[in-house]
């Protein structure tokens, strides 16, 4: 079993709203299986004409659970206008016109004092660069990855922890907020 969460950025008009959680059963995920044999879930978003349960994130994503079948190359639309990465969390496979393969921290925590543990197996996110597909070859035992892509919010990014705000005013502003017990506003 996998579980994953989509943390969105949000414009500025929106960045203290209230938050908002979804939790979607694995039932309500519609799915599409390609002639090749590809496998799509669509959770948010849409693709080959199904429409994910998802819906009203600011960046419109489109997130996609695909699996593709050993050895097999695979070519998938993704808007031009649209960020794309790709997690790979089952079986290996390269993608083209893609960064290197970034290895990402797994949920396993070290002691504090030691440094962070990273899992370079098939826990993996590539970036992709623009165009209007992206294009996986799938090893011999397939693979499966999120593909998650969305509209670019285009403002500045101040992060912290837990935090994303636009500048490093409004991001220290909230972590004191967060430190006192005020930064949740509901309303």
């Amino acid at each position: 079993m996998h579980g994953f969460q989509l943390w969105a950025n949000l414009p500025a008009s929106l960045k203290m709203t209230d938050p908002r959680y979804q939790d979607i059963p694995s039932s309500a995920i519609p799915e599409v299986t390609d002639d090749d044999g590809t496998h799509v879930r669509v959770v948010c978003g849409e693709f080959w004409g199904k429409k994910g349960p998802i819906e009203g994130v600011a960046a419109d994503p489109n997130y996609l659970d695909i699996s593709v079948a050993p050895n097999q190359r695979k070519r998938l639309k993704v808007e031009t206008t649209r960020n794309a990465f790709a997690y790979v969390f089952a079986g290996s496979g390269t993608f083209r016109d893609a960064s290197n393969p970034q290895a990402v921290l797994t949920e396993q925590v070290a002691k504090p004092e030691a440094a962070p543990l990273y899992d370079i197996g098939n826990h993996s996110l590539v970036l992709f660069d623009r165009g209007d597909e992206i294009t996986v070859q799938a090893g011999p035992e397939g693979i499966r990855f999120l593909l998650v892509s969305g509209r670019p919010i285009e403002e500045p990014v101040a992060w912290y922890g837990p935090i994303v705000m636009n500048t490093q005013e409004q991001l220290r502003k909230a972590m004191a907020e967060l430190q006192d017990g005020t930064f949740i506003r509901h309303g």
